[in-house]
């Protein structure tokens, strides 16, 4: 039998210590989710589902995270993009092209001095464009990808930046009340 104490160690690693999801936060991140699918889907983007992925990713952090992040998704969402569209009217379905676009997306990234994330956003796109078969030019792909991509994030941080105004107008009437009673 397990013992309280052996179930409470394996489960240090599922228990959030900091920044627990709240109701409200589920409910803002359904809400995002749908509206930058809804306008990705506008836009006729045919894989407009990239656009809540990147919303739910953006919001799962804090505000404060989450801005810097969501600049190093874009930078190498665009980096990998274009390398891959290059690459791929170059040298088409060649799996050499392929790995040598991956040394060039990650010297891209070095020279950029860009965060490890910004490289592994790059390095996603860079599959996604050259390696998910397609009737369209990876040109295209390239660019739907990045405004996929795009839209997510910035509907994310949009609904995200007025939550937390919400929230924080919210917590000062909470105290003003709190402390007049």
């Amino acid at each position: 039998m397990v013992s309280n104490r052996g179930i409470n160690g394996q489960l240090r690693w599922i228990i959030a210590k900091e920044n627990p999801p709240s109701i409200a936060h589920v409910g803002l991140a359904a809400i995002a989710a749908v509206v930058s699918y809804l306008i990705a889907h506008l836009f006729r983007l045919p894989e407009a589902y990239w656009a809540p992925m990147s919303t739910l990713i953006v919001m799962q952090l804090t505000f404060s995270t989450a801005l810097p992040i969501a600049a190093q998704y874009i930078a190498g969402t665009a980096v990998g993009a274009a390398v891959g569209a290059a690459t791929d009217t170059y040298f088409h379905t060649s799996i050499w092209a392929f790995g040598a676009a991956v040394v060039v997306v990650g010297l891209l990234c070095v020279a950029l001095r860009v965060e490890r994330s910004a490289f592994r956003y790059a390095s996603i796109t860079l599959v996604i464009v050259m390696l998910v078969p397609r009737s369209t030019s990876a040109r295209l792909v390239a660019l739907h990808r990045f405004f996929e991509v795009t839209i997510g994030i910035a509907v994310g941080l949009a609904l995200f930046a007025i939550w937390q105004k919400i929230d924080l107008r919210v917590s000062v009437k909470a105290r003003h009340a709190a402390s007049a009673g």
